[in-house]
């Protein structure tokens, strides 16, 4: 003998709450594999860089019109002059290395985080695909749009969707 059970239809405020934990849901699975981690820090104060320096690793352009993202081919390490940032002790400027020149920068702040301007620099001649490089950095550095920070790791966002990462150096050397 089998026994029927009724069960109600899901009526459309049931059929919105399933729909919205299965969207909550596949957006935390989602953010899980973003990387930095979703605990990272948009937007931190200039005061958590002081003192510190970084080295730019990696460089991805803006996605094509497949969405693929391409990543741009940056010199590293040592012996070949990276691109590096260095944030100063009091909090009122950056400089660093293009690979080629030299750069400063003065930091200021706001409600929505700090920016970089007053951007100079040294005038070295460098070889044609080290300046397109050097003028690409600086323009992507006086453009950006967020930053974001995970520990050791520093992204800065350009306005045209490109991203920087940076991962944190010794600051020995200074």
């Amino acid at each position: 003998m089998k026994i029927a059970t009724f069960r109600p239809s899901k009526g459309p405020i049931e059929r919105f709450f399933l729909i919205l934990s299965c969207c909550g849901l596949g957006f935390l699975t989602a953010c899980a594999n973003v990387i930095p981690p979703c605990s990272a820090k948009t937007s931190p104060p200039s005061s958590e860089f002081r003192n510190t320096k970084w080295e730019l690793v990696r460089w991805n352009l803006a996605p094509n019109s497949k969405g693929e993202v391409r990543a741009r081919q940056i010199p590293q390490g040592d012996n070949s002059n990276p691109i590096q940032i260095i944030f100063d002790a009091n909090g009122e400027r950056v400089s660093g290395s293009t690979g080629c020149n030299r750069f400063t920068a003065r930091i200021t702040e706001d409600a929505r985080g700090f920016t970089l301007d007053q951007i100079a620099s040294t005038k070295m001649a460098c070889a044609p695909q080290r300046m397109e490089l050097e003028n690409d950095f600086l323009y992507e550095l006086n453009d950006y749009r967020s930053i974001v920070r995970n520990g050791d790791q520093l992204l800065m966002i350009g306005a045209d969707r490109e991203v920087l990462s940076f991962m944190q150096k010794s600051n020995s050397s200074k």
